[in-house]
């Protein structure tokens, strides 16, 4: 069951919308050698990641994370960057898109399939990481975050194959996580590698509103294709953002 807004412990609107980083911790200190980059996550998802890492290494598997925390900031450089032609938007066979000849709120619901607007992106909150095996890493891979390297003969396909059993078995085993992007409900694109530590994220996505959104967005005019986002802003809330652990199961 869903907690009223009067249980969650309330949390503050700049770590909702990716302006602070004050609530996280960096792991790459604990994850391996390889990882050279900072990678921050949220101090109360560290220690059950590192269950779940734990887990992983049982079967041989090295599980890290290639992506944790990306604040406003960033977020909207990839927005601006996609929308503007400056960086590839790429349709569900991973073919390029070419955004100048589609009308402004269909470039953005391109964008939004791979990309979350600024100010609702899961990895503000410290809560939601991309993973990899990178036990299975050739040397010199490059990662390139696909369904394919998640499936099949992908190289990183046993480690998520294991994942989803873990998934399966309920929150215990797999120590509050789940994929929020398992399965095309016509938002996001899935995404395997995505995963999210549900007691924290939850909250997150009950807290997060379109008002707040809405008033994050009116304080960064730079954002491409704002006053389109402003009128779609219900739809896109409900479409690309509103995913909770109990939509999951």
């Amino acid at each position: 069951s869903t907690p009223n807004m009067a249980e969650l412990e309330k949390i503050a609107t700049d770590i909702l919308t990716g302006l602070t980083d004050r609530h996280l911790v960096d792991v790459a200190l604990s994850q391996n050698s390889r990882a050279q980059n900072s990678i921050l996550v949220h101090q109360k998802a560290l220690k059950p990641f590192l269950d779940l890492k734990t887990e992983a290494a049982k079967q041989g598997f090295d599980m890290c994370i290639c992506s944790g925390f990306r604040s406003f900031d960033r977020q909207m450089l990839i927005w601006n960057q996609k929308l503007l032609g400056e960086r590839p938007v790429i349709d569900e066979l991973g073919d390029a898109i070419n955004i100048s000849q589609l009308d402004p709120w269909q470039q953005i619901q391109a964008v939004l399939r791979w990309s979350a607007l600024p100010g609702t992106s899961r990895h503000h909150w410290g809560s939601d990481f991309d993973i990899y095996d990178a036990n299975a890493m050739p040397h010199g891979y490059q990662i390139q975050l696909t369904t394919d390297e998640c499936e099949g003969e992908g190289v990183f396909a046993p480690m998520h194959e294991w994942l989803s059993g873990v998934f399966i078995k309920g929150q215990e085993c797999s120590k509050g996580f789940y994929r929020p992007y398992a399965v095309d409900r016509g938002g996001v694109s899935p995404e395997p590698w995505h995963i999210s530590y549900a007691p924290i994220s939850n909250s997150c996505a009950q807290q997060l509103t379109t008002d707040i959104v809405k008033h994050q967005l009116l304080n960064n005019l730079e954002l491409v294709n704002l006053d389109t986002v402003l009128k779609y802003l219900d739809e896109i809330i409900h479409r690309f953002v509103d995913v909770s652990v109990d939509d999951n199961v």
